[in-house]
């Protein structure tokens, strides 16, 4: 196996499942190089759409179907639709191995998988993402957090198509004013709109829970970025919170959570770590 320039340790072998705006980022910083890591397989759902772009690497990966991974990798992330998680986390954790997810939405209907990992020694990454300070609230929920709300607000083509509008006949389309189409606990939030509130997953699991974390949605044609505003109340610390994201080719994900998982990775092998 190879190994990296500044360590005798073998590099930690990667796989990514999913190749939309966040995992071909992902797969081209791989190729590029981050020390410690080799990318070893992508999975996808139309190996044919992606192949000329993935010979244009240095390095090409293997295309493998989901369950062949976990024999060749010892990482494997996530960056598919969120109905695809359990098939791709069990095999990593239940293996002892680490799975960095980013449909965490996805972990509040599988969280047997979070006892999985704890049975076989196994880890599941969840990375801050679109957030910020996700460091601030886990050191906040080592003591006492009294409340997390998070106001979120998208322009009404990134919300388009997401369970809870169609479930409720909103219109969004003809929106001139922005409109609160949403408030309520982050689990609600995650199933009305899946594609959406990964941060408020992250940001709940981070903290309080779930249940206790509120969460408003707004649609606002005013706006060009998604942008959450966060406020923390507890006993070390009151804080606020606010992240404008541009969005990527996918109107849904912004830029900066690709960029998240790649520092993330970086942060495995660093020297150096900063950030809790």
């Amino acid at each position: 196996m190879a190994h990296s320039q500044n360590s005798s340790r073998p590099d930690l072998r990667v796989a990514v499942v999913g190749l939309g705006a966040i995992g071909i980022r992902v797969v081209e910083a791989l190729d590029r190089g981050i020390d410690g890591l080799v990318l070893t397989a992508v999975s996808v759902q139309h190996p044919e759409k992606h192949r000329s772009r993935l010979a244009g690497l240095t390095r090409p990966p293997e295309i493998l179907p989901i369950g062949a991974l976990v024999e060749i990798a010892d990482i494997v992330i996530e960056c598919a639709p969120s109905t695809l998680v359990r098939s791709i986390v069990a095999p990593f954790v239940s293996a002892g191995k680490t799975a960095i997810v980013l449909s965490a939405g996805a972990l509040l209907d599988h969280e047997d998988l979070i006892e999985l990992a704890r049975h076989h020694g196994g880890q599941i990454v969840v990375p801050t993402g679109a957030l910020i300070g996700l460091d601030a609230v886990t050191a906040a929920a080592v003591g006492t957090i009294h409340a997390v709300r998070m106001i979120t607000r998208k322009p009404p083509g990134g919300l388009a198509g997401a369970p809870y509008i169609v479930a409720n006949n909103i219109d969004i389309a003809g929106i001139t004013q922005p409109l609160k189409i949403f408030d309520g606990s982050a689990r609600e939030a995650a199933r009305g709109f899946p594609a959406n509130v990964n941060v408020a997953v992250a940001l709940s699991l981070a903290g309080i829970g779930p249940d206790r974390t509120t969460i408003e949605i707004w649609a606002d044609p005013a706006v060009t970025r998604n942008m959450h505003r966060i406020e923390v109340e507890s006993d070390s610390a009151r804080f606020s919170m606010s992240i404008e994201n541009i969005p990527s080719e996918n109107p849904k994900t912004g830029l900066i959570t690709a960029l998240s998982v790649i520092a993330c990775l970086r942060k495995l092998r660093a020297s150096l770590r900063v950030g809790t």
